[in-house]
């Protein structure tokens, strides 16, 4: 979309991504947008916790955004204004992105865990356990690895993985009761491309690990993350 769309942009255009995948190349949605729109284009991407029920509801909701200047920033802020969309900030548009894409795959877990009723102690090492990967692979992938608990990596993974309308939290669910042919998604998506363009080795990443093996099958998926929690000692 952006490279059908670039030659067309005004100088004065801003664009703008929530989009949470990479695409066939394994590009998140800042490093498409660095090598495919012209370079007098002002770009960014906002990423946090915003259910969109929540936010036609009234409800605030909250974002990180990286743009590539500061006044870009400001334009959005002053969009937003009075909406109860809260903008903060951030110097690292790449390791927001890449938050943004792998928070979707984590969620999958919770959704799992939450089905196989493994508790809620779980749920909050989960969330400690998935920042913590997360914060390694965006850093491997060249964000900054603190980016993971601000609002795009711990703020989102928390609403995603928590959510009763969660899209990549129902995923998990469908995989526990072997519905295979409703397993679909953002991440999904990125699972596959992680492994097929070896964007890293995923195999160093244990929560990352488990659930490829769960997708691959689930038919085994309670002694997998049952493995997975033996090994924890």
């Amino acid at each position: 979309m952006a490279a059908r769309i670039a030659p067309r942009l005004a100088a004065s255009t801003r664009c703008i991504s929530i989009a949470k995948g990479v695409d066939d190349q394994g590009r998140c949605a800042w490093q498409i947008f660095q090598d495919v729109l012209p370079a007098r284009t002002s770009f960014g991407v906002l990423y946090g916790p915003m259910i969109s029920e929540e936010i036609r509801a009234g409800k605030p909701a909250f974002a990180d955004v990286g743009t590539r200047g500061a006044e870009d920033f400001q334009f959005l802020r002053g969009l937003f204004a009075g909406s109860g969309l809260y903008l903060r900030p951030s110097a690292d548009p790449l390791g927001l992105s890449w938050c943004a894409v792998l928070k979707n795959v984590y969620a999958i877990l919770f959704g799992i865990a939450d089905a196989l009723a493994f508790g809620d102690n779980l749920r909050g090492y989960l969330a400690v356990a998935a920042v913590d990967e997360i914060a390694t692979i965006s850093q491997r992938l060249g964000g900054q690895p603190e980016t993971a608990a601000r609002l795009a990596g711990l703020g989102d993974l928390i609403t995603t993985a928590t959510s009763v309308g969660s899209h990549h939290h129902a995923l998990g669910g469908l995989l526990v009761r072997g519905e295979r042919d409703r397993i679909q998604g953002e991440g999904i998506h990125t699972l596959a491309t992680v492994r097929a363009r070896r964007l890293f080795d995923y195999t160093s990443y244990p929560l990352f690990s488990l659930i490829a093996q769960a997708v691959d099958d689930p038919r085994d998926i309670r002694r997998q993350f049952e493995r997975y929690l033996q090994i924890l000692g």
